[in-house]
């Protein structure tokens, strides 16, 4: 919850959940997960966007050029999917050095220009244009039939069944039903119908064909549509729509079929030689140029692959694999077609040290909260007490790692890479003599470090277990992460160290810190 000085036009999609958007003036907007808002340079000088817990939004900041055309109020859209990775994308060039085509401001410029309007304002009185020549439903103030009611307003080809919806809201099938008669005067089914042919007679109003809104408003068959509307009307689908264009009705369309409206604008716009073109086809490749940062970025990867080079050596980048970037290292940072990453966050150097990338996987169920990161860590839309630190502990056991390289490293190309090789496959081969080393590395080793390679693993092995139990580790798992089989092994080493047992170092730390 920030306020947001706007010298710009400013465009705010809430991806999942749902986020409020306040005004100068008391003016305030609700947004909806799949919904976004257009807010033109100059129309108030300062915004404050809410967001309810679970909620990922994404602010855009579009080039001033972008709002020239039209569009001087507010104006709320629904994306749809197939637009919604472009969107993650498009935030992620704005705030990185990332370059790629296909995402110039006129792509906004684009998108916008399609929408037609869908007024944000609050309404000034009844509903007018077409849909008021049949009443709306009555809604049902019980809030599990309110729930149902306003899902089938939203979407009235919802075809679920009272069990299924009583199990969405939750209710019961009987206490819906009800609700539904109790409040309304219509049994469930009823009001179902009587909603879509509200929700037909609105876009027949907006030039859609007969067919075309019969599976719109969810009928089986256009038949059956044309029955009903009879019986409702007396005219025909056909007639009506005629008869209303013939009186050409002022007013506008109404808000669900403005909707319906920019969802076919969407899906024109991304037609090529009038073939429906998928949403990868939005997505280029993109690349940095060679470049090094002051501090420590993380960067994520939300779909498909990507690569970091550095010098001469390549770091593939998977999907949901996030990688800590050094600072002060020039690297280029690369995305293939189809591709899309996020930057999670930054690290200074007293923060995080680290000699060369690390990387962690997350799963796709990490995917919002990492999201809401990204957001949090490139825009002021991000929680009041937010700590721009606590990336960092996602990657504990990896900065315990790259930490162990503290300890003195070798000059020796062989002996360094050795070293390196080891810190490598420490938890798995940490006691092999897979390292023997040539005799003139040995040397050389113990030259340059002080020590010979076998006390070198040694003490790289007691720093990473010294970090990891400050991190909360349990004294078991540390055992397992730097190449111990069994506890009371690594205990003994631990203690003839460091003097204090695994146990009593992490508790006199921890009570320090």
């Amino acid at each position: 919850m920030v306020p947001v000085e706007r010298p710009s036009h400013l465009l705010i999609w809430v991806r999942t959940g749902r986020a409020q958007v306040l005004l100068d003036g008391g003016t305030e907007f609700s947004l909806a997960g799949g919904e976004g808002i257009w807010m033109p340079q100059g129309y108030r000088n300062r915004t404050l966007t809410i967001t309810e817990p679970g909620t990922v939004a994404f602010p855009y900041w579009p080039d001033a050029s972008v709002g020239a055309w039209a569009l001087t109020e507010p104006t709320r859209f629904d994306v749809p999917d197939g637009w919604q990775d472009w969107l993650i994308q498009y935030f992620n060039l704005q705030v990185t050095p990332f370059t790629g085509h296909g995402y110039s401001p006129d792509g906004v410029a684009d998108l916008l220009r399609g929408l037609g309007t869908r007024p944000t304002s609050p309404p000034r009185g009844g509903a007018t244009a077409p849909s008021a020549l049949l009443d709306p439903p009555t809604m049902p103030k019980a809030a599990g039939a309110r729930a149902v009611a306003e899902e089938l307003i939203r979407d009235p080809a919802l075809d679920l069944t009272v069990k299924e919806w009583a199990t969405r809201v939750p209710s019961s099938p009987r206490t819906l039903l009800r609700e539904f008669l109790a409040d309304t005067g219509l049994t469930f089914e009823q009001w179902r119908l009587r909603c879509r042919l509200t929700a037909a007679v609105e876009f027949l109003a907006a030039g859609y064909d007969v067919d075309q809104v019969a599976a719109r408003v969810g009928f089986a068959s256009c038949g059956g549509f044309r029955r009903a509307f009879q019986q409702q009307f007396g005219p025909t689908p056909h007639e009506f729509a005629r008869d209303l264009a013939a009186r050409a009705p002022a007013g506008g369309l109404t808000r669900r079929a403005s909707a319906a409206r920019q969802a076919d604008n969407f899906v024109r716009l991304m037609r090529r030689d009038g073939a429906a073109a998928h949403a990868p086809d939005l997505l280029p490749a993109a690349r940095t140029p060679s470049h090094a940062m002051d501090s420590h970025v993380l960067s994520w990867m939300y779909r498909g692959s990507g690569y970091l080079d550095i010098g001469l050596r390549r770091y593939e980048r998977l999907r949901g694999v996030a990688t800590w970037i050094p600072a002060e290292v020039e690297h280029i940072t690369g995305l293939r077609q189809d591709s899309i990453s996020l930057p999670l966050g930054n690290a200074s150097t007293a923060d995080l040290q680290l000699i060369e990338p690390i990387q962690v996987q997350f799963p796709r169920a990490w995917d919002d909260y990492l999201m809401f990161s990204s957001i949090s860590a490139r825009t002021s839309l991000r929680p009041v007490d937010y700590d721009p630190t606590r990336i960092i502990d996602l990657f504990a056991e990896q900065v315990a790692a790259q930490r162990a390289l503290s300890v003195p490293m070798p000059t020796d190309p062989r002996g360094r890479e050795a070293a390196m090789d080891y810190l490598r496959r420490i938890g798995v081969s940490a006691g092999s003599t897979d390292f023997d080393l040539p005799a003139d590395v040995h040397r050389a080793f113990h030259e340059q470090t002080g020590m010979t390679f076998a006390r070198w693993r040694y003490a790289a092995r007691m720093r990473m277990a010294r970090d990891l139990l400050v991190g909360g580790a349990k004294p078991s798992a540390v055992a397992r992460r730097v190449g111990y089989a069994h506890l009371p092994t690594f205990s003994a080493a631990f203690t003839r160290f460091h003097g204090l047992s695994p146990r009593e170092y992490q508790e006199r730390e921890i009570g320090t810190a």
